[in-house]
């Protein structure tokens, strides 16, 4: 067994125990995520390392290690809530943090028998980080419901990353950043470079990766998951900030955007009016760096990341399909997208790849461009990777390689070499505006399965997309409703 599953293994098998006491898997990664910081912060200060401490005497992983029972208990509580009120990762990590374990004896073992037994920063990068992630991985699989919110499957990731290509001196955004997938890809990719120098490397470091992340729990795991990487500093200003992305335009640009922004259509809240009557509220998001106003999240997040990019910036955003062929201010998002930005490419993502059920995604690859009076899109490239792809989460899930043919005739290094095949088809821009709402949801392929039963998916194939189907229609209804009640 290699070090990452033996270390994956060991700390599940301990999550087992403490789920005997009723806590989830989250909670549990929540726990790890508190108890390794403060284990690497210890191993910071000491040999071969010798950096000054981050976290304050009497709240550090000696203070906990030399305490018992109840007096354990009591002092854990106190570090999380005295490190909620840093500033930094550290920040970040700990912001509204609350103990979980509730027997001070598990937690005591957690402590000693699990964590203090290895020396975790003398362990490579990769074999923490990977643990790390695996676990993460593990807990979206055993849970699935929520699991969406944090995952994009990773070969997917690997392959935008290969095809955008980030370069050393580059900074790299993802305004949804999740568990930091797209992040510690694009972190890998540069790293890569044999030829980076000292500026180099300190700026991927500390400089080239940013985020926001909405909620807490997530955000604090993203920047966990950043730190046993080797991104960022325990003292340094996190590059995870825990925010709304949509709230406002922060004014910082970028050299390019990676992200899966979330699905799900919330055009409105139940409110209490002071006479104490509820109703229902829209959550249009108005913005003036904004085309268009919309209660769709997917469509404002196409609008923010147009604004996060720097002239000449590059973009790759998974989006469902609504944002390819919804009307009104989604038609008028699409023609301005297309004619200030160079839309050159999309991605059909074949279904059965996300947690979330029902999910059909897109990827769309497109470049910032200045001003102009012309258009700047001329040709849209649509790579269909979803007719007659079967996939699921167990039985048959994607792999890097069903993406090689993609990255292959997304021709990176020499866009203008494209050449047109079954799956990679050319449409001009007049092409696609003059198209009804320029709908961006183009196909041409036949769907074998609908004509030759010979070619239809294996039973327990056609079981998951049929309730996929189901799912995501009741999910229809359910956004209907909402909309006939206000």
């Amino acid at each position: 067994m290699s070090d990452t599953k033996a270390l994956v293994q060991k700390l599940w098998n301990y999550c087992n125990v403490l789920r005997d006491d009723g806590l989830s898997y989250g909670d549990y990664v929540e726990q790890l995520t508190y108890l390794l910081f403060l284990k690497m912060a210890d191993e910071q200060t000491q040999p071969p390392f010798n950096r000054p401490p981050v976290v304050p005497d009497g709240l550090d992983w000696p203070s906990l290690i030399k305490r018992d029972g109840v007096e354990l208990e009591a002092h854990y509580l106190r570090v999380l809530h005295e490190l909620g009120k840093g500033t930094g990762m550290l920040g970040v990590v700990f912001r509204k943090a609350q103990n979980r374990i509730q027997d001070p004896a598990k937690l005591r073992r957690l402590i000693v028998d699990l964590i203090d037994t290895e020396q975790w920063m003398t362990l490579d990068t990769d074999v923490k980080g990977d643990a790390y992630e695996g676990l993460l991985e593990k807990n979206a699989a055993d849970t699935k419901s929520g699991a969406g919110q944090y995952f994009t499957p990773r070969p997917l990731i690997q392959a935008i990353v290969d095809v955008m290509n980030p370069r050393a001196g580059m900074t790299v955004c993802d305004p949804a950043a999740g568990t930091g997938g797209f992040l510690l890809e694009a972190h890998a990719h540069m790293s890569a470079d044999p030829l980076l120098d000292r500026d180099e490397k300190r700026h991927l470091r500390y400089d080239a990766l940013h985020g926001w992340e909405i909620v807490d729990n997530t955000a604090r795991l993203c920047a966990m998951n950043l730190l046993l990487h080797g991104v960022g500093g325990a003292d340094h200003e996190s590059p995870i900030r825990v925010d709304d992305a949509l709230r406002a335009d922060p004014g910082d640009r970028f050299d390019m955007i990676l992200t899966n922004p979330p699905f799900g259509k919330k055009s409105s809240v139940t409110v209490v009016t002071s006479d104490g009557e509820s109703k229902r509220e829209s959550l249009t998001i108005t913005r003036d760096d904004f085309w268009a106003s919309t209660s769709n999240k997917q469509l404002n997040f196409v609008q923010h990341v147009r604004t996060l990019l720097d002239i000449g910036g590059q973009a790759a955003v998974v989006v469902p399909d609504n944002v390819l062929f919804e009307g009104g201010a989604g038609e008028s998002i699409r023609r301005r997208l297309l004619a200030e930005c160079d839309v050159h490419t999309l991605l059909r993502l074949p279904t059965g790849i996300f947690y979330a059920q029902g999910v059909k995604a897109n990827v769309l690859f497109f470049d910032r461009k200045p001003a102009a009076e012309k258009p700047w899109t001329q040709d849209v490239w649509v790579y269909d990777l979803r007719t007659n792809k079967h996939f699921t989460l167990k039985e048959k899930t994607l792999t890097r390689a069903d993406l090689d043919e993609f990255v292959t005739a997304y021709s990176a290094d020499n866009r203008s070499a494209r050449a047109e095949s079954e799956r990679f088809h050319k449409f001009t821009y007049d092409e696609l505006v003059a198209r009804d709402k320029a709908s961006l949801d183009v196909f041409w392929l036949r769907d074998e399965s609908l004509e030759d039963t010979d070619n239809l998916p294996a039973p327990e194939i056609i079981a998951a997309e049929i309730i996929e189907d189901l799912q995501a229609a009741l999910a229809e209804f359910a956004a209907l409703a909402g909309e006939v009640e206000e």
